[in-house]
């Protein structure tokens, strides 16, 4: 599966009507806007915002916020919400970013949930974490959570079986989820959601689990330095939550 590939998956609109019932209350966001008060950042980048949940947040305490997701219906739903007018939205992706801030410099790029890890081969990884580079001032920081490839995450997945959600508009949604393969370090699992009147729309999605050595390779090469791995406060010992900065 190629990135471009990956990213349409994304962009359905199903997929943007289901993704806050999905996700839930994200107390996982906690610790990104946490952070971010840390380093004292006023400027952000949220970069994979989807539906915008962590942009709005930030822009409803004060932070100048910029949002860019690849999956047009999800910036749609995003754009639609109470607090959207704060932010500025984007579609598209990283590399967008940097002519949209123009002269000006942010101080954090953020990517929360998986996004990270939708990166499947370096050259995309890299041309993402080169164009936040680009964006971000010099003493700025990105931040990003990434699963442990020890953990194994995706043995607990292959439990999961199915789940119901109500869909404003669709009505009760079926989602069953089915881990396709593993060849670490790429995981590749499937969505089966059933409509109402029978109709499944299927979503088919692929992770890369980046080891630490591989993360500090590539974050380097795009002029970056880890400073700090955290643990996620939410799902503690699964996660790293990375805080690197701009290499001087």
């Amino acid at each position: 599966m190629t990135d471009e590939k990956q990213a349409n998956e994304f962009d359905h609109p199903l997929a943007a009507a289901m993704y806050d019932q999905v996700e839930g209350s994200r107390e996982d966001l906690d610790h990104y806007v946490a952070i971010i008060d840390e380093l004292g950042a006023r400027t952000v980048i949220d970069v994979g915002c989807g539906t915008g949940v962590l942009a709005i947040r930030l822009a409803s305490s004060g932070h100048s916020v910029i949002g860019v997701d690849p999956a047009g219906h999800m910036i749609a739903v995003a754009r639609a919400k109470a607090g959207a007018d704060r932010v500025q939205w984007v579609h598209g992706t990283a590399e967008d970013v940097p002519d949209t801030l123009g002269q000006r410099k942010a101080d954090v790029a953020v990517m929360t949930g998986n996004v990270a890890q939708v990166f499947l081969i370096d050259d995309a990884w890299l041309s993402t974490l080169r164009a936040i580079r680009e964006a971000l001032h010099p003493d700025g920081h990105l931040v990003f959570e990434t699963r442990i490839p020890e953990r194994r995450a995706w043995e607990e997945w292959a439990e999961w079986g199915t789940s119901v959600h109500h869909v404003e508009g669709v009505g009760e949604v079926h989602d069953r989820f089915t881990l396709v393969r593993v060849t670490e370090p790429y995981v590749t699992f499937r969505s089966d959601n059933t409509l109402p009147d029978g109709t499944v729309v299927p979503s088919e999605s692929t992770l890369i689990f980046r080891s630490m050595p591989d993360l500090e390779r590539t974050l380097a090469e795009a002029g970056f330095t880890i400073s700090e791995v955290r643990d996620a406060a939410d799902r503690p010992g699964r996660e790293w939550v990375v805080i690197a900065r701009v290499r001087a």
